[in-house]
């Protein structure tokens, strides 16, 4: 897909247009026992609160389920997410954010989970990306499975964690695995990407999405759920549909 551009304008692919793909019901399946196997403890690491949740909250609950630790490392607060609401600063953001998070992690019964906030500023990832390499290798070990961002997701700070979270594994030799959230937006629905060569589809019992969906109406900043916001959400319903879906998609 190196000459589709990863552009996040507009409305993007409704998840009709997903329920249509011939590519994405044809990819093959994969088990979380199977993601999980011999794993010590199950890292996600998160550009912004609500990635995770996003894009691994049934592998967590499976995770979590097989008595396997769950260590979430939140990269940014997502402080920077509405720019122009002056009801909606980043300080107050980042509190929300993180409040949301806690909130949504309980609704997962994932209330042990450790959450390790780093706190670098949202949209700047990048620049820091050699300082967040060396963060997220000091909190790995070699019986590590990693969760991160696909390194082509289309958002720079999804894409400089993943490049991250991939050098800092292989730094300490843990398992890595990627997941997409933004590349639902742009992706070709007809074609499959060829860097989707090793990607699965991890399915979901129904309890699990239930418990995936009440998370993710948590994150009441992103979904438009407070007061004091006069702008569109960042993830309005048919941004949210997208992972409402009975599994959840790894690749590598």
């Amino acid at each position: 897909m190196g000459a589709v551009a990863r552009r996040i304008a507009g409305q993007g692919n409704l998840q009709a247009d997903w329920e249509a793909s011939r590519w994405l019901q044809a990819l093959p399946e994969s088990t979380a026992s199977a993601v999980l196997h011999d794993a010590r403890r199950l890292v996600v690491i998160s550009p912004h609160p609500d990635d995770e949740v996003l894009g691994c909250a049934g592998i967590m609950q499976s995770a979590a389920a097989a008595g396997i630790a769950i260590h979430v490392i939140s990269v940014t607060d997502g402080e920077a997410c509405y720019p122009d609401q002056p009801l909606w600063p980043p300080l107050r953001l980042r509190d929300a954010r993180r409040w949301e998070l806690a909130s949504a992690m309980r609704e997962l019964g994932l209330d042990g989970a450790r959450v390790t906030p780093l706190g670098l500023p949202d949209g700047g990832v990048t620049a820091r990306e050699d300082e967040l390499t060396q963060a997220v290798a000091s909190q790995l070990v070699s019986d590590d499975v990693v969760l991160a961002p696909w390194v082509l997701d289309g958002h720079p700070d999804h894409e400089a964690v993943g490049r991250a979270a991939l050098a800092a594994a292989a730094d300490k030799r843990a398992r890595v695995r990627q997941y997409p959230v933004w590349a639902w937006h742009w992706l070709d629905t007809h074609a499959a990407s060829s860097h989707w060569t090793t990607a699965t589809r991890i399915p979901m019992s129904t309890a699990a999405m239930k418990r995936k969906a009440t998370a993710i109406r948590a994150f009441a900043t992103q979904i438009g759920d407070v007061e004091g916001l006069n702008c569109e959400p960042i993830l309005p319903h048919h941004v949210t549909a997208r992972f409402h879906r009975p599994f959840e998609v790894l690749i590598g």
